[in-house]
């Protein structure tokens, strides 16, 4: 049987048979990606109501912004985001997130930096369509931009999507799509338990230090 191939917008990739040892770190990943999620829940229920609290008092409109997203293998899905902008931000299209951008709310720019607007993506992380590390993931639009240059852009469709990645904690928001390309890639090959916990503990310095935040 032919190995199944993912299309975004024409762009194909296939997706090869798994090692022995890559399905053992990915039962272990998802079994980790379920329990640490859980934990998470119960231990930032009450921060999470008080920042809905101060969303909701800061500006008009919903507390949690979703939107659609690739997910593995080119899956849309719907993420999940405390709201930090305006409800009119796009009302001009899409636009990539910028350096002290003006369409956040005054407590968004605040979750935004400490990267707190990110919580709810728990409750993808539990759903299984998102990892705790991975590529960030990214709408259709931009895919559909980006592989015009940078034809191997898809390739990060490879993974699933991830809270926080190589890339994240390596520039964020800074990062050019072919910059932050290069770093999924480099996940991608390299993914392995001690990485993840490498991302996952520079993650929680970047929650204080702001770097890579827009």
């Amino acid at each position: 049987m032919d190995s199944p191939e993912y299309a975004v917008e024409g762009m194909r990739f296939a997706h090869k048979h798994s090692s022995v040892h890559l399905q053992r770190y990915l039962a272990f990943k998802r079994a980790a990606d379920v329990i640490f999620s859980l934990i998470a829940f119960v231990i930032l229920c009450i921060p999470m109501m008080i920042i809905a609290l101060l969303i909701k008092l800061d500006s008009s409109g919903p507390v949690l912004f979703k939107q659609e997203r690739l997910g593995l293998n080119g899956t849309p899905f719907m993420i999940y985001k405390f709201r930090s902008m305006r409800t009119d931000a796009e009302k001009d299209g899409p636009k990539w997130a910028e350096k002290e951008d003006k369409r956040c709310t005054k407590v968004g720019a605040f979750l935004r930096k400490s990267r707190l607007d990110e919580l709810p993506q728990l409750f993808n992380i539990l759903k299984g369509e998102m990892s705790f590390v991975g590529p960030r993931p990214e709408r259709a639009f931009f895919y559909h931009k980006f592989t015009k240059d940078i034809p191997d852009f898809p390739k990060r469709l490879q993974v699933k999507p991830g809270l926080t990645g190589l890339a994240q904690v390596n520039g964020g928001y800074e990062l050019k799509p072919e910059e932050k390309l290069q770093y999924d890639m480099e996940y991608i090959q390299r993914r392995n338990i001690l990485l993840d916990l490498k991302c996952m503990v520079k993650t929680v310095r970047l929650v204080f230090t702001h770097e890579g935040a827009r």
